[in-house]
């Protein structure tokens, strides 16, 4: 349980630090800071998919980029809501990591499908085999185990 915990706390963190990243853009030019890094990680900017990325960040609004950050900070809570739950081996909080784990299977699943990637294999491999777990101990529990 501890290791979930620590799990979606490691996911909290990195959504604070990228909700936090998305706030420092609300003034400036997305678009300049996106080929900035285009460049530092050495991407082709010709690649369509490049392209693609760019287009779209450079129309982001500053009020769209404030809600970007808003969600991330929202899910950064509810991961340490279950992370602290988790923690304290409290069931109500393997009941909601279940649920909430488990709803975003079937996304994991579709963006596998559009676009297969190692990292998103690796992410669904991971919550499947917490929500298993989960629901095994739920079970176990439930049965007197």
């Amino acid at each position: 349980m501890r290791a979930i915990a620590v799990f979606k706390f490691l996911k909290a963190a990195a959504l604070i630090a990228a909700s936090v990243g998305v706030f420092r853009l609300v003034h400036k030019d997305i678009g300049e800071v996106a080929e900035h890094w285009i460049d530092a990680l050495r991407l082709d900017p010709g690649n369509r998919y490049v392209m693609i990325a760019l287009a779209k960040l450079s129309n982001l609004s500053p009020a769209q980029i404030k809600k970007l950050g808003l969600v991330g900070l929202l899910y950064a809570g509810l991961f340490l809501v279950e992370g602290t739950g988790l923690w304290l081996l409290r069931p109500w909080a393997e009941w909601l990591t279940t649920i909430l784990t488990a709803s975003l299977i079937p996304v994991e699943g579709y963006e596998i499908y559009r676009h297969l990637t190692a990292l998103r294999v690796v992410a669904l491999v991971i919550n499947l085999a917490i929500v298993f777990y989960l629901i095994y101990r739920i079970r176990r529990r439930r049965h007197g185990g």
